[in-house]
């Protein structure tokens, strides 16, 4: 007997525009239209696609114990959604599995809306039904077939949608942010979510009488229809999991159930928050996160727990890796493809921020695999294709978002390096013009250049040259910059009219180069407390960098030198080391321990001693940097107290000054 296919509100809107139409999840969906899936991938990476995904189960839960409901049955933390916010989340079961991966929306404060998989939704509807009896005031509503859900993707997506919202903005251009509004009269959720990795990417939910109307607009401004084929190649590209591949039960996957945690998404989608409290599955999942923290932090003891993480592999030999073949490392089994198949691009015209898709189109052998936790981006592997072993590597991604409005076809992950320059005669002759303008300034800053050592960071006289173009036009302007990896690390000025001074930055940068007798010269004006700040936040966000849910955990020990002996006030508890370090528990002071000093010799290093007080505290950071900043700095174990490490006398505010003896 042949099953009923479910429709969308959409479909006979397809078979118009001569879709080829599938069963999926149990819905006649479109898998393509006539252009191919080639087409459409490529159509929604250079403009816009439109997706019918109405097909996806559309839950509405309320009342009092809503929230504590969806704190129990989901894994991520719902109370952190203020309205107007969304949150990828899992649906999980005891054992630390996914009976489904969802989105939850809060567009309105007394209600939330959780999108689940079209062939998951009548189960997942069954194991909510089944959890919600423990909650007294839940209410859960199916509102598949009376809200329809389509999808609008791509970097002129925003240029579709806004001319035709008629109330209402649109949401705030962040990830995850929702509105309401309307389109041409007709209501409208809208979300800046998406399945395709796309920087410019919205989400809607409108009343399924309505939809068509809605969908015809946007297809009259430009988006093309898109099917769940290059739907799939899109998501992969992406990276993004598929239920059934990359989550739930994998036929070849030897393990059985596949664990959350072997989801990269999971580390975005588990909470621990203490908001939750108990909920489904918890100590399996807080075994897989200790596991991946193991393995994130280059332990492979004791992952029992995580096996084997999902990874991007690039197929570098001739082949396509679909899911289930078998892959190698070092000539032994490694694990297992997921999901793989040939994806198309658009090959990037210009360079940098001006880089955008060209009119040249190539593909790319790319696939997602369960593999072997110890093996990390960059391993080489073999993937056994029509009984041959074909060369691949493992990626950490193929795709960047985050120079809008284009995702980022990534090919290479090879760190471009910078290539010395020598200075030209021309810019030469430019420097002695320069030269040749200081005249005056010069005069007035010689006592302090050529008389004085001026030992506070802040106030070092800059060179006459630096003062006199500090009266000039770069001056006052930002010039911020950083390296974007979608962009293959060119660096990208945020501001416009910076040339000049990414000209300038880059010459600094060679004469560095050429003077430190180094490759690498990192250039920036700060003082020391925000260098040293720059420094604890970047290990504070080092030391976190599995877990972007909980609570910041602050640097556990720190080793210094008291600012009494030496130690500069940045690398004190009582300066940028503040905010940083954490409480003793015992001393409920700042966990931070001195290193110890000779006897004869307050501003000298106990060596012996102080690796007895490392084995004691195993710190996390030890500084040792020291400070001019005290009354007698001195100069090997023969220095005598009240001797200078200087053949002369400290002058001026207490020991902040220092003249050179006639």
């Amino acid at each position: 007997m042949n099953k009923t296919l479910l429709k969308t509100a959409l479909y006979d809107r397809h078979k118009s525009l001569k879709a080829t139409m599938v069963d999926f999840g149990g819905w006649e969906m479109p898998v393509q239209y006539p252009g191919g899936i080639i087409q459409e991938h490529l159509a929604t990476r250079r403009q816009a696609g439109l997706f019918d995904v109405s097909h996806m189960g559309r839950f509405i839960i309320s009342g009092k114990d809503a929230l504590p409901f969806l704190q129990h049955v989901l894994t991520n933390n719902a109370a952190a959604l203020e309205v107007g916010e969304s949150q990828y989340t899992m649906i999980p079961n005891a054992n630390g599995g996914a009976i489904d991966d969802a989105y939850l929306y809060r567009f309105f404060s007394d209600s939330y809306l959780l999108v689940v998989n079209a062939s998951n939704r009548e189960k997942d509807w069954h194991h909510m039904q089944e959890t919600m009896a423990g909650f007294s005031d839940v209410r859960m509503e199916d509102r598949t077939f009376e809200i329809a859900m389509i999808s609008l993707q791509g970097p002129a997506s925003k240029d579709i949608l806004s001319p035709v919202l008629s109330k209402g903005q649109l949401p705030e251009p962040m990830r995850n942010k929702l509105s309401v509004g309307s389109i041409n009269g007709i209501d409208a959720l809208i979300a800046r979510t998406g399945y395709t990795g796309e920087p410019l990417c919205f989400e809607l939910f409108i009343d399924a009488e309505h939809v068509g109307t809605v969908w015809d607009l946007f297809l009259e401004h430009g988006a093309a229809p898109i099917g769940l084929g290059a739907r799939d190649t899109l998501r992969l590209e992406a990276g993004l999991p598929l239920y059934g591949h990359e989550l739930g039960d994998h036929p070849e996957n030897k393990g059985g159930e596949i664990p959350i945690y072997a989801c990269p998404l999971a580390r975005f989608a588990v909470s621990f928050s203490p908001l939750k409290g108990e909920f489904i599955g918890r100590a399996a999942l807080q075994r897989q996160y200790d596991a991946w923290r193991r393995i994130t932090e280059g332990v492979h003891e004791d992952i029992d727990q995580l096996p084997q993480i999902v990874m991007p592999v690039a197929i570098e030999g001739k082949g396509i890796a679909r899911s289930g073949y078998k892959v190698f490392a070092n000539q032994k089994p490694a694990g297992v493809v997921t999901s793989g198949t040939m994806v198309p691009y658009w090959v990037a015209k210009g360079q940098g921020v001006s880089a955008a898709p060209g009119e040249t189109k190539a593909s790319r052998p790319i696939a997602l695999a369960l593999l072997d936790s110890r093996l990390r981006p960059g391993d080489n592997v073999d993937i056994e294709i029509r009984n041959r072993k074909v060369a691949a590597t493992i990626a950490p991604y193929f795709l960047r978002s985050e120079a809008p409005p284009y995702a980022r076809a990534i090919l290479s992950f090879v760190r471009k390096e910078s290539v010395p320059q020598d200075v030209t005669d021309s810019q030469k002759q430019y420097m002695d013009k320069a030269g040749a303008l200081v005249g005056k300034a010069l005069e007035n800053t010689r006592w302090r250049s050529t008389q004085c050592i001026n030992l506070i960071p802040s106030e070092q006289s800059p060179s006459p040259i630096v003062r006199m173009l500090s009266i000039m036009d770069p001056v006052c302007r930002y010039a911020e910059h950083k390296r974007i990896k979608a962009l293959e690390e060119a660096d990208v000025f945020y501001y416009q009219g910076t040339d000049f001074i990414s000209e300038v930055e880059t010459l600094l940068v060679e004469e560095l180069k050429q003077f430190l007798g180094c490759r690498e010269v990192e250039t920036r004006l700060v003082s020391g407390q925000m260098a040293n700040a720059a420094v604890f936040s970047a290990l504070v966000d080092y030391i976190n960098r599995t877990d972007r849910k909980g609570e910041q955990r602050r640097i556990g020990r720190v080793m210094n030198n008291h600012i009494i002996r030496g130690g500069h006030l940045s690398a004190q508890p009582m300066g940028a080391l503040r905010d940083f370090v954490a409480r003793d528990p015992q001393t409920e002071r700042p966990a931070v321990v001195n290193f110890p000093v000779c006897e004869d010799n307050p501003y000298r290093m106990d060596v012996k001693a102080c690796t007895t007080l490392i084995e004691q505290y195993r710190p996390e950071l030890i500084i040792l940097g020291k400070s001019a900043h005290c009354d007698h700095v001195r100069h090997g174990p023969r220095a005598r107290p009240g001797r200078s490490a200087f053949p002369g006398t400290f002058q001026g505010r207490g020991p902040y000054r220092y003249r050179l003896d006639p």
